[in-house]
């Protein structure tokens, strides 16, 4: 028998509101032990309002809201949580060293100073004042910071922003290596590539409500949207005609055609041109599903917000 997987977190049925407007419609969410969870959705759907409820900063019109079965807001549930946030208010004039022994402090069984350095890659940084570091750098020391208490709970806003490839693949496989641990993540992001590279679960929110939701594969296959490539004599805009098309495009001397048809289309190419080769049709990525999911809220134009200075969401009253 498969052992239950233990629910760290939880809303249920919850709702907020910013004077007339909705920010969350009764939404139920579970993010579990052991495993990744990526909470999408365009600007103002929802997503700042969810993490904000989780972290007690924030409280319900209705519904419940719960982490380790107690009030997000408990002493001993806070203790249990590490965050990661777009905007760290950390003070510039202090040594990494400083923060990380400072940080630990406040936790009864806080991480090696060695494993908070090994796992956000703060080799030779630790005696650099945290105001002299790049953009990426001090992203680094936020996230070490995040893990210096043991979190079994951990919150990750957009966390790779201002990191290269080499401190992003690092930091994935830091957090890939938390998630074996039975850490629970809720991670939050505008790369796509990120949530499918580091998620077992996704949900998208889209105007206050859960619109999607599953496994990577589970969502990607709600959309019936196909890549279709070849070589092929025929122009571009002879297949834009057809009515199975809804792009295309050639590129290195391909031809790229995006269609909810994958089967006919293939029919009429290899009907058009009996030279045709090197076919290949593949499912919509997560982004692209993103994309067709989301259609309506951006053809409405979604919900109205605030950006901060920072670039993250900030949804408005």
């Amino acid at each position: 028998m498969q052992a239950q997987v233990p629910v760290l977190a939880r809303l249920r049925g919850a709702s907020k509101r910013f004077g007339p407007r909705v920010a969350l419609d009764g939404i139920d969410l579970d993010i579990p032990g052991g495993q990744a969870l990526a909470l999408l959705g365009a600007n103002g759907a929802g997503k700042t309002t969810a993490v904000s409820l989780l972290l007690g900063l924030l409280r319900p019109e209705c519904g419940l809201v719960e982490v380790f079965g107690r009030p997000p807001g408990d002493l001993a549930a806070k203790r249990g949580v590490g965050v990661m946030l777009q905007s760290a208010g950390v003070p510039e004039h202090a040594k990494v060293a400083e923060l990380l022994a400072l940080t630990r402090s406040y936790y009864p069984n806080p991480r090696p100073t060695t494993e908070c350095v090994t796992l956000a890659g703060l080799e030779g940084l630790l005696d650099r004042r945290y105001g002299q570091l790049s953009g990426g750098q001090q992203r680094r020391v936020q996230f070490a910071l995040a893990l210096c208490g043991r979190p079994r709970l951990l919150f990750l806003d957009e966390p790779s922003t201002g990191l290269d490839v080499g401190a992003r693949t690092a930091l994935w496989r830091a957090v890939r290596h938390l998630v074996t641990e039975g850490v629970g993540v809720l991670l939050t992001t505008h790369y796509l590539e990120e949530a499918e590279s580091l998620a077992d679960q996704v949900v998208v929110l889209g105007r206050g409500k859960i619109i999607a939701s599953g496994s990577i594969a589970e969502v990607r296959a709600r959309v019936a949207q196909r890549q279709v490539r070849c070589s092929s004599v025929l122009e571009p805009a002879t297949i834009a005609a057809w009515p199975e098309v809804r792009e295309v495009r050639r590129q290195e001397g391909r031809v790229e055609i995006v269609t909810d048809a994958a089967e006919d289309l293939v029919r009429r190419l290899l009907t058009a041109d009996a030279t045709l080769s090197e076919l290949e049709v593949r499912r919509a990525s997560l982004a692209e599903a993103f994309v067709e999911i989301t259609r309506d809220d951006a053809v409405s134009g979604g919900t109205a917000v605030n950006e901060s200075p920072n670039g993250s969401e900030r949804e408005a009253a």
